[in-house]
């Protein structure tokens, strides 16, 4: 009897591991090495979510990530609707949205990865490359109508250019200067932040938002082709700036200590209830070379990939 009980045992580890690899080839399961979820992200960080699960997929090739690249607050919808597992914002959930989870009795967890800049752009031909934070919020509440209004020589009524209207650029800039009404301004919806560098290239009079990932990684030969052709503004915070060192870009300089004034917090949140591919990726961000990935995009990563230095000293 008991060699009979002891045999039992003994195939019972082996029984459950065969159910684990069935459920995971089905897609019901995953975990941090093998697997398959889907996740949204905000167009505006297309190009720093694809080399993040790039880099993953190539270490763990088991794995793989769908991305839904939509406007934020439909990805945010993704997510309460459970149909994406984790998500890319500029925010965290309010507390309408996260009440929706609990009633759905899931769980819930955000995680801070980087800091983001919200770039202007302007054609190369459009010589106002210097900005100030009142005169931004002035265009936005559509005080400010024509170039000629701001210090330079460009003239010609302003255009303002967004990706999409529930994106995060677009809501990010309304929500920094409390503006609700959009409606007496000249403002275009573009499809995506490609299509807004493509339209400032072409239109002098056109100012353009887009997140600073899809220019800023100077390895990449997309971005640096986008990057062709346009200008990215500096921005003061003052009114009235002493000295030109004091408009900043959107670039890894500028967003350190938060001196760029339109940086902007970049999140991941999960509605993992257990130890998944997503969960996986969270902590490679956090933990791994994640941030060495974040960092060489042009961003500033939340934690720092430390960096190991041999000092020898000769006697």
């Amino acid at each position: 009897m008991k060699t009979k009980l002891a045999a039992l045992l003994l195939l019972l580890p082996l029984g459950v591991a065969g159910l684990l690899r069935c459920n995971s080839s089905n897609g019901d399961l995953d975990n941090p090495r093998q697997g398959t979820i889907t996740i949204a992200a905000d167009e505006s960080f297309k190009p720093l979510v694809k080399s993040l699960t790039n880099a993953y997929e190539g270490i763990y090739p088991n794995t793989h990530f769908n991305i839904d690249f939509k406007p934020e607050q439909e990805a945010i919808r993704q997510l309460l609707n459970d149909s994406a597992r984790i998500i890319f914002t500029t925010r965290q959930l309010s507390e309408k949205e996260l009440e929706v989870i609990k009633r759905q009795k899931g769980s819930q967890k955000f995680q801070h990865i980087a800091t983001d800049g919200l770039a202007l752009v302007i054609g190369k031909s459009n010589t106002d490359s210097l900005i100030t934070v009142p005169e931004l919020k002035a265009i936005i509440e559509g005080k400010i109508t024509d170039w000629s209004q701001i210090k330079g020589e460009q003239q010609g009524l302003i255009t303002l250019v967004f990706d999409n209207a529930n994106a995060s650029n677009l809501n990010f800039v309304l929500n920094k200067f409390g503006v609700k009404n959009i409606q007496k301004l000249r403002i275009i919806s573009a499809g995506s932040n490609e299509n807004v560098i493509k339209d400032v290239r072409e239109n002098p009079t056109h100012l353009g938002f887009i997140g600073v990932s899809w220019i800023s990684d100077g390895h990449s030969l997309a971005s640096e082709e986008l990057s062709k052709g346009i200008r990215v503004m500096g921005v003061a915070k003052d009114a009235k700036p002493d000295s030109l060192a004091e408009y900043i870009q959107p670039f890894q300089e500028g967003l350190e200590f938060k001196r760029y004034p339109l940086h902007r917090d970049v999140y991941i949140i999960s509605r993992e209830g257990y130890s998944g591919l997503g969960g996986g990726l969270m902590t490679y961000i956090a933990r791994d070379v994640g941030g060495l990935i974040i960092q060489k995009m042009g961003l500033l990563p939340t934690v720092v990939y430390p960096r190991e230095l041999e000092i020898k000293t000769e006697l």
